[in-house]
């Protein structure tokens, strides 16, 4: 088995670390992923963008590479548009679907005129926004509210606000990594997550994975490194409303034109049960504490497995033929 995996899949580089602010996460992820292919007999090698050239990428010859990069530079179609022009298959969606994604004000947009709820949002200019007029937001919005800078991922440039006096400082803290902020609704509620893999209609949505948090705080911390968070997979969810949330994460997925795999999160408010989309990760954490692969262990297909099918699906949005005439 592991003899016709190397040769269906011939050279493949595993692309993490990079330069964005998740370099230390994307590390994790792709020590992991490399360990799993390699166990599986597959010729896979690790690659660094952060440390090493396009050219050196190049020269490598690839026949596929598995991006485990996130953020900037590795999620935001900017390496996908290279893969493209080099003409290496890579896992995950294309150009536009990968900066859409990265973008949480377009998604919204999108996802929003395919009839998936998001929570009420404003975006405000990170240089030129005033005193008064945070203050202004946050009685519009009431408090809680949530500000994130939207191009960020992994919680990075978030802050909830409890209170007005603390609106300047959340602002600030999501300015530093962005030149918008996002201003989004408090949802109270719980927080699920839903990993799709596949495309168009043969898209699929597994296994549904329930977070909670100390005091509802998903932070880096909680997120990646801590003990005390808890996930429950399956999501401890009714049949009907476990079909409901899977449906409009493949719809937000298709909606953006994602390809490959992805994950769709979710907020579920408490007081009507109603679902909000909060965003979707195009290349989704694959370390120890990552949820695609939890959920699909509960579908039955382990860690090692996982990493295998998401590489099959690797692949160009242009032709073969359209690289060759280079149109």
């Amino acid at each position: 088995m592991t003899t016709n995996l190397k040769f269906e899949f011939g050279k493949v580089g595993v692309l993490f670390g990079g330069r964005s602010a998740e370099r230390e996460v994307s590390l994790m992820s792709g020590k992991g992923v490399l360990a799993a292919l390699q166990s599986k007999g597959i010729d896979a090698h690790p690659f660094d963008p952060a440390e090493r050239s396009l050219a050196e990428l190049a020269a490598e010859k690839f026949d596929r590479v598995f991006i485990a990069l996130h953020g900037s530079y590795g999620e935001d179609g900017t390496l996908q548009g290279a893969l493209e022009q080099l003409g290496i298959p890579y896992t995950g969606p294309g150009v536009m679907a990968s900066a859409i994604a990265m973008d949480k004000v377009m998604t919204k947009r999108i996802c929003l005129s395919h009839d998936v709820p998001t929570p009420k949002f404003a975006v405000l200019d990170s240089e030129t926004t005033t005193a008064d007029q945070l203050q202004a937001i946050a009685t519009e919005f009431g408090l809680p509210l949530m500000l994130k800078a939207p191009h960020e991922g992994s919680t990075i440039g978030i802050a909830k606000v409890e209170q007005k006096s603390g609106m300047q400082a959340g602002f600030d803290l999501c300015a530093k990594y962005d030149s918008v902020v996002l201003v989004e609704q408090f949802v109270k509620g719980r927080e699920l997550t839903v990993p799709v893999i596949g495309s168009g209609r043969h898209a699929r949505a597994l296994p549904i994975v329930e977070i909670r948090a100390p005091q509802g705080n998903y932070d880096y911390q909680h997120k990646y490194f801590s003990d005390d968070t808890q996930y429950l997979c399956p999501a401890p969810l009714d049949e009907v409303f476990t079909k409901r949330v899977q449906v409009l994460a493949v719809n937000a997925f298709n909606a953006v034109g994602c390809t490959g795999w992805s994950r769709v999160d979710f907020m579920i408010r408490e007081s009507d049960n109603e679902p909000f989309l909060l965003e979707i990760n195009t290349s989704p954490g694959m370390t120890s504490h990552s949820l695609v692969p939890m959920s699909a262990k509960v579908a039955g297909t382990d860690y090692e497995d996982l990493c295998v099918e998401i590489l099959r699906l690797a692949k160009l949005e242009l032709k073969p033929s359209q690289h060759l005439k280079g149109n």
